[in-house]
């Protein structure tokens, strides 16, 4: 296992307020966190209310009803694309009614309506739980297409982190057990390889993970999914998309990181294996970005990110255009 170099000396400059907003690293521990949920979600807080106000939605899943906060900037509208939305922070940490100003920004941005889904955490629930959760997001806003004025041929699927990896783990289980047929999964800086930061890891990256979200924190949040699962069955990849066998018949896919990003080279990896498997692929490496460096929206490297995920969204899902 390698840890990586002294990097700040690549971090772009901008994005350097982001270490001292989030302050000093507390490592992750059973002990540890609950009080890392609670300055978490303080920190969350700070982005203030949400510029559309969410209304609250509710199905069944495997584990109880789920929540679901539904983002919509015009409603009565009919034929619309739409997004699922699933929140990061490590499968262990975060909330979708902490965590509103992603879903309700992309929403009014794009103006097609968002669901944000309010999946159980690890290690509470280990997987499937967390999955399940998102699954039954997706089947409830493909169920509810017509009453929402969604089109259920254009749904996407979007998550950042933790909750690009359950994206991309919904899309898996989408296609594995017959539906919904998902129009794009939208992967931010996601979180796919259990192996990455153990000794396991085959990537070995020394410029990678220093910041945010180290190997460390990877091998707690990855552990506290897992329980007592041992990752050798057909559901391998609903638990860690990277272990897939086979990624043939997965939806169009975007995928944006950070060259100094913890999840760099699985990023890369599972960019390579789509389109090995025929899947079309949109990659963007964003220079001298550490893990969440888009929360520093004026850093020119944040704007081109927004540029190009907001664009791909359009294209993908045939939004309207927009300024």
């Amino acid at each position: 296992m390698t840890e990586p170099n002294s990097t700040l000396h690549l971090v772009d400059p901008e994005i350097l307020p982001l270490l001292e907003m989030l302050g000093p690293r507390v490592a992750f521990s059973a002990e540890t966190l609950p009080a890392i949920r609670e300055v978490s979600a303080a920190q969350y807080a700070t982005f203030g209310t949400p510029v559309l106000e969410p209304v609250v939605e509710r199905t069944a899943g495997t584990g109880g009803e789920v929540e679901i906060l539904w983002y919509d900037p015009a409603p009565g509208e009919k034929n619309r694309p739409a997004l699922l939305h699933i929140h990061g922070g490590g499968m262990i940490v975060g909330s979708a009614r902490g965590m509103t100003a992603g879903p309700s920004n992309m929403a009014r941005a794009l103006g097609i309506p968002v669901a944000s889904v309010e999946y159980r955490l690890a290690p509470e629930t280990p997987f499937p739980g967390p999955q399940e959760d998102c699954l039954a997001g997706l089947r409830w806003l493909a169920d509810n297409a017509d009453r929402l004025g969604v089109d259920a041929a254009r749904i996407g699927v979007i998550g950042e982190s933790a909750g690009g990896g359950l994206a991309a783990a919904t899309a898996q289980m989408a296609r594995d057990t017959g539906g919904p047929t998902l129009a794009a999964q939208i992967l931010v800086y996601p979180m796919l390889d259990h192996r990455t930061g153990s000794e396991a890891c085959p990537y070995g990256n020394r410029h990678t993970g220093e910041f945010i979200w180290t190997r460390a924190s990877n091998r707690f949040g990855w552990e506290a999914l897992r329980g007592d699962y041992p990752a050798d069955d057909a559901r391998k990849g609903w638990f860690s998309p990277s272990l897939a066998d086979d990624l043939a018949g997965l939806p169009p896919t975007w995928i944006g990181t950070g060259s100094l990003d913890l999840f760099f080279d699985e990023n890369l990896d599972y960019a390579r294996r789509l389109v090995d498997a025929g899947v079309p692929v949109e990659l963007h490496s964003y220079p001298g970005a550490i893990h969440a460096f888009n929360v520093v929206p004026d850093a020119a490297i944040a704007k081109a990110f927004s540029r190009d995920m907001m664009g791909a969204i359009a294209r993908m899902l045939g939004a309207p255009a927009r300024d």
